[in-house]
């Protein structure tokens, strides 16, 4: 948004964290941002606002804009399939359209009394052009032959604090088994990686690229998946969270599953190795079945396809444009 001119009211990096127990500390801090916001609602000339994600305390700004008469349009919806349905209530009260990204959130969100429109995922825009195994080994200085493994270990810094270390270990242990391994690790601009505790190759910015040269992956939960299914990469998905956060979650996540190609497959289509479970040689187990065993990496590999098809088609950007154009109503014309 930066980039396209948009002029940047709080940097949400600065307020981005992950569990239950972790936010507390942040709430001075969101409480003083929503003021802000609100004081900007009463100040009046806001033709709609554009919520994506971070339902915890978009939702009060939904609540907010209501109250002041301002049409919202909530993108990429809270997930309330898995946990927080009693959320749905109040978003049926505050958000006037609501663009979602997977393909099941349509219906419950209709359900529920919320004008929901499936607009496809995102990710499909920046995957309309992918490069060939080949191409994308080129771009990354990779041999043409050869096994690679790549690492996903996390977007911000207390993924990757909880989750570097195990995943570079699993690296280890399957290279001691695959000769000629080469390891891969995607980095997310948001964080920097600690190279006295990783050895290997990191690159950022170029998830597809990484995920279409490696032959199978090790990723966090999260979109991360999304892109390895969209890209046709094998994998095993791995997540940590604070102890105290993962018990609250188990009493308040109803699915099964938390890797979103799972969620979106409705069964188990990857396996998931969470908190006490992500254990490296568990991990290289799976990830050297991947490599050596052809048949159930075919099955792996439909079941991606599986999700891939089910994930819409490219433009869910220019239709949800097309949506908050519809709500905001025509820009003024010039003063007479």
């Amino acid at each position: 948004m930066r980039d396209a001119g948009v002029e940047i009211f709080q940097d949400y990096r600065e307020l981005a964290v992950m569990g239950f127990v972790e936010v507390l500390k942040h709430i001075p801090k969101h409480a003083a941002l929503l003021r802000r916001i609100r004081a900007r609602f009463d100040a009046g000339n806001v033709a709609a606002v554009v919520l994506i994600d971070y339902p915890g305390f978009n939702l009060k700004v939904a609540a907010a804009a209501h109250d002041a008469g301002i049409p919202v349009v909530y993108y990429v919806t809270p997930q309330v399939w898995a946990w927080g349905a009693k959320r749905l209530l109040q978003m049926a009260r505050v958000i006037r359209r609501a663009a979602v990204i997977l393909p099941f959130e349509e219906a419950l969100l209709r359900g529920h009394g919320i004008d929901a429109t499936f607009v496809g995922h995102p990710l499909l825009d920046r995957a309309t052009q992918l490069p060939s195994k080949a191409e994308a080994r080129r771009r990354l200085g990779l041999p043409e032959d050869g096994e690679v493994l790549v690492l996903f270990p996390g977007s911000r810094e207390q993924e990757l604090a909880r989750h570097l270390d195990d995943f570079v270990a699993t690296a280890r242990l399957l290279e001691q088994r695959r000769s000629g391994l080469r390891v891969v690790v995607s980095a997310a601009p948001t964080v920097k990686v600690d190279r006295a505790r990783c050895p290997y190759q990191i690159v950022s910015n170029a998830s597809f690229d990484v995920l279409r040269a490696a032959d199978v992956g090790l990723c966090k939960s999260g979109t991360t998946t999304l892109e390895a299914a969209i890209s046709g990469c094998p994998m095993a998905v791995g997540y940590r969270t604070g102890g105290l956060s993962y018990q609250i979650a188990k009493r308040v996540v109803k699915i099964p599953y938390i890797a979103l190609v799972n969620v979106v497959a409705g069964r188990q289509v990857v396996r998931e190795f969470i908190q006490d479970a992500l254990a490296p040689t568990a991990i290289a187990d799976e990830l050297e079945r991947l490599l050596g065993d052809p048949e159930y990496r075919r099955v792996m590999c439909d079941g991606l396809e599986e999700v891939r098809s089910k994930l819409g088609t490219p433009g869910a950007s220019a239709r949800t444009a097309a949506m908050i154009s519809d709500v905001a109503g025509p820009e003024p014309g010039p003063a007479r």
